[in-house]
């Protein structure tokens, strides 16, 4: 696309932030907070505030960690759930955006293409897509806040027989909104996060089928903290809402290590909570018994155990087989099987990689993200002046995210205190051990694009919100992995 624009001079600002979902949101709450006059501008290429929660649109889409550590820690959480739905988190988010002036610089419908750095002028210009063609953007800081799923992409794989399939074939990233289920047939392809929160939304009006190859673990939780609404009624809110939110922080972390350090043990824990939800044993082993340890794959969490109880309560089947073909009707199964359907959802996953669509260039060098590796989880090697937030494989989203951010910022204040103009983790020689930053054996992870991890810090990714609150918030700057060069620039706006 090109037009007029094209030939426009750039428009300069300190910062440029991509995406306006939680992390974007984040990265504009905290330069206002330590750098007032710092411009910036937020590129989000839809239409809305949101990111995920804003492209997820399908029946039942929740949160799948505690809403007291996705939340905003600026900004608590008022509502019960724990398990917070899709469309709240979306208004939650507008609000906080709002409140804070974040929305006003905010550009909607700017779909970032390109990323250029100049180590001349120590600048980047920021290359974005609109509707008037291409627009341009200089800056000195770039804070990509655009997350892991790639939007435009699905994960589908190609299954026998689709093409005979006579009903709609549909995947949750891109859900019709006028798609009725209401006393359909549906098999839902998966067993996943996303599996596990439509496949309840749609039995409240269907009989939904899930299909899955293999079984993964399924953990309930409370859909409302007893112990948050105990001491909402004698402590103050908003210290209420500190305490809750570090209890949840121990509890995600003592369950990874446990998860780890006892295998067994946790096993047995999730196994005896299962058969008290199906009130039965015999489901168990062929679908409820994974072949892998906790942990090994990332863990489905539940309200209330809504999935154990329509399986209970007959309104889901589960299917632990592969796909042998598609059929007129609905599917055939390796084993033989005929599951009849008048709606197939396939809910297999999605493409995972760090800034998609976007080409990296540092100094006329293109620089694909998925080869360099993580400087404390949050920089990227080789390339200087910019950081991405990403949170947690085992716990919230926000609270890696929040920790990004605080980093980039307490990162700009100290180039500034110094004089510094570029600061870039050196590239890691190739005779380094790498491996992937997630250690989970999930197939969409195994797919993903994502940058590797060394073997030791500053290069290790720790799954660890305390370790990497210690080496994002309060341990120095200036260590040995960060190349740090003055030139004759001007500096970022300083803060007030």
């Amino acid at each position: 696309m090109s037009s007029a624009n094209d030939n426009q001079s750039p428009q300069h600002v300190d910062v440029v932030v991509i995406g306006a979902g939680i992390s974007g949101i984040c990265a504009g709450y905290r330069l206002q907070e330590r750098r007032r006059k710092t411009s910036y501008v937020i590129l989000e290429k839809r239409d809305d505030i949101g990111g995920t929660w804003d492209l997820f649109r399908f029946p039942g889409v929740r949160a799948d960690s505690d809403i007291q550590t996705m939340e905003f820690p600026f900004r608590p959480w008022l509502g019960a759930e724990v398990l917070a739905p899709g469309p709240a988190i979306r208004s939650y988010m507008h609000e906080t955006a709002s409140v804070y002036g974040i929305d006003r610089n905010i550009r909607f419908g700017h779909r970032v293409t390109g990323i250029e750095w100049s180590s001349q002028q120590a600048r980047w210009t920021v290359s974005a897509e609109t509707a008037r063609g291409t627009v341009r953007f200089t800056c000195r800081f770039i804070m990509s806040c655009s997350g892991y799923y790639d939007g435009d992409g699905s994960f589908q794989p190609h299954f026998p027989g689709m093409d005979r399939f006579a009903g709609p074939i549909v995947h949750p990233q891109h859900w019709p909104e006028d798609l009725d289920y209401a006393g359909k047939r549906v098999v839902v392809i998966g067993s996943g996060a996303t599996a596990m929160t439509l496949v309840p939304a749609m039995a409240k009006t269907a009989h939904v089928t899930m299909l899955q190859r293999s079984p993964g673990y399924v953990l309930s939780m409370p859909g409302e903290d007893v112990i948050r609404k105990a001491l909402l009624r004698v402590l103050p809110e908003r210290f209420v809402h500190r305490l809750v939110r570090w209890k949840n922080v121990l509890i995600q972390m003592f369950f990874w290590y446990a998860s780890r350090i006892s295998p067994r043990f946790v096993k047995a824990v999730i196994r005896r909570q299962t058969q008290s939800l199906l009130e039965t044993d015999e489901l168990i082993d062929p679908h409820f018994t994974p072949r892998y340890n906790p942990w090994d794959q990332r863990m489905c969490i539940v309200p209330d155990g809504d999935v154990h109880v329509a399986i209970r309560e007959g309104r889901v089947s589960v299917v632990t087989d592969t796909i042998a073909t598609f059929t007129e009707k609905g599917i055939r199964t390796t084993s033989g099987s005929e599951l009849t359907a008048d709606i197939i959802v396939t809910a297999t996953g999605f493409d995972m990689r760090i800034l998609p669509g976007v080409e990296v260039t540092v100094d006329g060098e293109r620089i694909d993200p998925a080869d360099t590796v993580f400087y404390k989880g949050v920089m990227l090697s080789g390339i200087p002046n910019l950081t991405h937030s990403m949170g947690y494989p085992n716990a919230s989203w926000t609270l890696k995210a929040d920790l990004a951010c605080r980093y980039a910022v307490r990162l700009i204040d100290y180039m500034d205190e110094q004089g510094y103009s570029e600061c870039r983790p050196a590239r890691v020689p190739a005779h380094e051990e790498t491996t992937p930053a997630w250690n989970l054996r999930s197939n969409y992870i195994a797919r993903a694009r994502f940058p590797k991890q060394g073997a030791k810090r500053p290069w290790r990714v720790f799954h660890n919100y305390f370790a990497d609150a210690v080496a994002l918030r309060w341990r120095r700057v200036e260590d040995d992995a960060l190349e740090f060069t003055k030139k004759p620039v001007d500096r970022l706006a300083a803060a007030s």
